[in-house]
């Protein structure tokens, strides 16, 4: 079994398309960049983990422009399209197998969230419409 594994993830909240899996900040400036949008107009909502409150990440998003917005303790409601992306992720995959492997593990995490989570499977949050049916409508 491979050891714990930090994800962060990135949606977009008008579709609920699944964007990317950040795991370091050349990462989320690779996602910012691919999207096509001004980071200064960016709200990263997330809970107050280390990797979101560390005084790199934090001045990296202050460079950029990148609002930081944070759950409170003890409050998951707060983030909740993330929430709901995690226990679907979770449910529909993480605990359906086992990974014995990093490069495993990436791979079905990429394979739910660019295929299943946006273009097969249908979400009541759209109307019962993929992320990608929603954004080419």
């Amino acid at each position: 079994m491979i050891r714990p594994y930090c994800y962060i993830i990135i949606l977009i909240l008008f579709d609920n398309k699944y964007i990317t899996i950040i795991i370091d900040n050349q990462t989320l400036n690779k996602a910012i960049h691919a999207q096509h949008c001004n980071p200064s107009k960016l709200i990263l909502h997330s809970d107050q983990g280390v990797q979101f409150t560390s005084l790199e990440f934090t001045r990296f998003c202050s460079s950029l422009g990148i609002s930081q917005s944070m759950s409170r303790a003890g409050t998951p409601y707060d983030n909740a399209p993330m929430e709901r992306y995690y226990n679907t992720l979770k449910a529909e995959e993480v605990y359906q197998h086992r990974y014995d492997t990093i490069e495993e593990l990436d791979q079905a995490i990429n394979d739910f969230a660019y295929v299943w989570y946006n273009q097969i499977r249908p979400h009541s949050y759209n109307n019962h419409l993929t992320p990608l049916e929603k954004r080419l409508k």
